[in-house]
């Protein structure tokens, strides 16, 4: 979601406005996802080299997310609510929303809304091999027959699904250390504007454009033979 301080700063408002703006366009896309009936959807709110940023504007950034996890209208929603990322250096308070937020919403079955915050790739891919680590030493695993499986099952949330879409608004071009296990097979998709101008109809537009996409994972195309050829509409 990138692209809120340029946006604040564009018009002339400090930097932290647009953090503010940014919260409502995570509710109108959020809206937008149970209009469909998308079934997973992750944000990268705020990563572990977001720490480089002014003091102010981390605070703002931060408190903004636990104001919105406390009161905002996402909690009437048909929600579930997940975050994924470490505690290390977070505000306590924000920890225990965050926590708050899952139980609450737990048994919810409309859309899982997974919010990456202090969250980094290698950092999630690091731990996880540690975990591994643990098993093997305990004796669970053989360390001569680890299979991607068995990696998988060791992430914080192992039934997260693989990534099918990854959007990147602000007219950045990289995926910058965001869920480097799940998204390996992700089709991308890059938009210019910036994150509090977006709204659902940009949603909808990204996942149009992503089903015109022919995803093979590796195989060959399909052959088209004689017999198919001749049942294709004509032009």
């Amino acid at each position: 979601m990138d692209g809120n301080g340029r946006w604040a700063q564009q018009r002339g408002l400090p930097r932290p406005e647009g953090h503010h703006a940014g919260t409502t366009a995570v509710h109108e896309i959020v809206c937008g996802a149970l209009d469909i009936g998308l079934r997973h959807l992750t944000l990268y709110a705020f990563s572990t080299e977001n720490w480089k940023r002014d003091t102010d504007e981390i605070t703002t950034i931060l408190e903004t997310i636990r104001r919105d996890l406390d009161e905002g209208p996402l909690r009437d929603l048909d929600v579930r609510q997940r975050w994924l990322g470490h505690p290390d250096k977070l505000p306590t308070e924000l920890v225990q929303a965050l926590q708050r937020a899952e139980r609450r919403t737990r048994n919810r079955i409309g859309l899982t809304l997974t919010m990456c915050i202090n969250y980094g790739g290698r950092d999630e891919i690091t731990r996880t091999a540690a975990a591994l680590a643990q098993a093997v030493q305990a004796g669970d695993i053989d360390p001569h027959l680890i299979s991607e499986e068995d990696f998988a099952r060791h992430l914080p949330h192992p039934d997260m699904p693989d990534v099918d879409l990854l959007w990147r608004t602000g007219n950045e071009q990289r995926t910058s250390n965001f869920l480097p296990w799940h998204a390996t097979y992700a089709e991308l998709h890059f938009t210019p504007g910036y994150w509090p101008d977006v709204d659902r109809r940009d949603l909808w537009q990204a996942i149009t454009e992503y089903s015109r996409r022919q995803r093979r994972h590796g195989a060959a195309p399909l052959a088209i033979t004689r017999d198919d050829a001749s049942a294709l509409p004509s032009r």
